[in-house]
């Protein structure tokens, strides 16, 4: 497999009223903004450049109420061997009515996404979510580090 060069091409999933899709050309990035940036606790003041480059530089997907974007989740991969999923987010409005699992089903059956060794996320809210797509708690955490830089939005010039 190759990886999706034309991000605009990818793919769309319908659900009654609601579609989700990977064609960036859709997506609604002052209301992704306000979503990440005013409520996620991941990213809280994350900056508009670094969210669009972040977006543009993963396999994205937008969830979305008509034309109405009510959710958004990214992949970053090296399309062959792992994935990471990041940005997770449904607007409170649409939250249980099933719209987190078929994102994640969506994102887990997109066929540029198989066979990969490994896939991890990080979160401190919706385990069980996760975890009915087989995520658990790391088998061995001493094996895994990370460079954490809690001011990279307002220390580093984008």
């Amino acid at each position: 497999m190759t990886p999706i060069e034309d991000k605009s091409q990818a793919g769309a999933w319908t659900r009654g009223e609601f579609t989700i899709s990977t064609n960036q050309e859709l997506f609604d990035f002052p209301q992704i903004h306000g979503f990440i940036a005013r409520q996620s606790y991941w990213a809280p003041e994350i900056p508009m450049a670094i969210l669009r480059k972040s977006i543009a530089h993963s396999l994205s997907f937008g969830l979305f109420h008509g034309k109405r974007q009510i959710g958004i989740a990214r992949v970053v991969t090296d399309y062959t061997t792992f994935g990471y999923l990041a940005d997770v987010f449904i607007d409170e409005t649409y939250r249980g009515q099933g719209l987190g699992k078929w994102l994640m089903a969506c994102i887990l059956g997109h066929p540029e996404l198989q066979g990969f060794r490994r896939w991890m996320l990080a979160t401190r809210d919706a385990h069980g979510l996760y975890q009915q797509f087989g995520f658990t708690p790391l088998k061995k955490p001493e094996t895994i580090m990370e460079k954490h830089n809690p001011d990279a939005y307002t220390t580093v010039e984008r």
